[in-house]
């Protein structure tokens, strides 16, 4: 299998497992990642989820070239839009995703972890969208999320130029939000998954899209569903268990209800 998933408790662990291509993302790959994907969203008991590469060299190191290479445009417009499908099922999944970007994240691989809620990179990870170099564009998302995440002049610099950045370079522009050193990195990923795992789920998924109506609509819009979401929250088991827990000094049990 090109794509593992394991347990720990109520966190999945999804393992992109193709080392000897540095974790490429070919069409097997990228069919068992969606599979993946759509199997963990509806599984309500799994409550975060952690995402990284096998081995120490790559997260995932792009799309495979060696694929790519012989595709027609019609093709070519397909392999993107099953790309795609990966990275929108990632961002619309009820539950938190934590890249642990264990290496090479490139092309595909940075896009990847664009789509995740929350990035950690090691030391000696590696991001860019290097696609220019190729003579073709970044194909599952890279140029509408990179600017969402990091402003259009360094989404530019990056797709333009095909530079990579090391990893506390993508720390300051925001691109991850913690970088640690390689043997850590699963360790923080997991710990920060469990805390996340133990937020009510409810909110958990009204916040995500809360948040995603920031970048898709105006602040008008963005408010209202911002407080519609808010209002549904009062309608919930969990609304009444967190502020309980709360005001009594104890840890709240959410039930995602």
């Amino acid at each position: 299998m090109a794509v593992v998933v394991t347990r720990e408790g109520a966190v999945a662990i999804v393992t992109v497992s193709r080392p000897e291509a540095l974790n490429a993302l070919d069409s097997e790959t990228i069919q068992q990642l969606l599979e993946a994907v759509e199997r963990l969203s509806v599984d309500e008991s799994v409550r975060a989820v952690v995402l990284t590469g096998a081995g120490d060299k790559s997260f995932v190191a792009g799309a495979d070239i060696a694929e790519m290479s012989g595709l027609s445009a019609e093709e070519a417009r397909a392999f993107g839009a099953r790309g795609q499908a990966v990275m929108s099922g990632i961002e619309a999944a009820p539950q938190p995703w934590v890249a642990a970007v264990n290496g090479f994240a490139l092309g595909g691989g940075c896009e990847l972890a664009l789509a995740c809620d929350i990035r950690l990179a090691a030391e000696s990870a590696k991001f860019g969208q290097p696609e220019i170099g190729l003579g073709i564009t970044p194909g599952f998302g890279g140029t509408q999320r990179l600017p969402r995440n990091v402003g259009e002049g360094w989404a530019k610099y990056l797709v333009l130029s095909g530079r990579h950045l090391r990893a506390d370079e993508a720390l300051r522009i925001g691109l991850v939000q913690a970088v640690y050193a390689r043997e850590e990195l699963l360790t923080q990923a997991m710990k920060l998954a469990v805390e996340l795992a133990a937020k009510s789920s409810l909110a958990m998924r009204y916040c995500k899209a809360a948040v995603h109506a920031a970048a898709a609509t105006d602040i008008e819009t963005g408010q209202r569903i911002e407080r519609d979401l808010f209002g549904l929250a009062f309608a919930s088991d969990d609304q009444t268990e967190g502020m309980s827990a709360f005001l009594e000094k104890r840890p709240p049990r959410f039930s995602g209800r």
